[in-house]
């Protein structure tokens, strides 16, 4: 096994508002694809496809917000203060602020538009 994490979903129950928050706080364009079969939309998160992790923000059934249980740590580039000053203009809520983790870079926790509490990881 290559990596311990495969795919992972954010669920929304504001579709477009969470994809927009996402896209401003990672500052990328996220593709959109629906799922007519299991009544679900998602935007994906950049990935590379063939050799990475992939994720995407999701709604539809059983897609239900959450600040509790898994949490999911974005890459966030070589330094997530970049991200992270982003996500209050973008209507998230930083929760920890960025926190070194010594020899293992740095974290940084928030809400995002949804109720979701998600991370950031970086190395600076």
């Amino acid at each position: 096994m290559k990596d311990a994490l495969n795919w992972f979903e954010i669920p929304a129950l504001n579709f477009e508002r969470a994809k927009a928050f996402y896209e401003a706080v990672l500052d990328s364009k996220f593709e959109t694809m629906t799922m007519e079969s299991m009544g679900m939309t998602m935007a994906f998160f950049p990935s590379d496809w063939e050799n990475g992790v992939g994720g995407g923000v999701c709604t539809g059934p059983g897609c239900v917000p959450s600040d509790k249980g898994t949490i999911v740590y974005l890459n966030a580039g070589e330094d997530l203060s970049d991200a992270l000053g982003r996500v209050e203009a973008a209507g998230g809520k930083i929760v920890l602020p960025k926190t070194s983790l010594g020899d293992n870079g740095f974290m940084a926790m928030f809400m995002d538009t949804e109720g979701n509490k998600v991370g950031f990881h970086s190395n600076k």
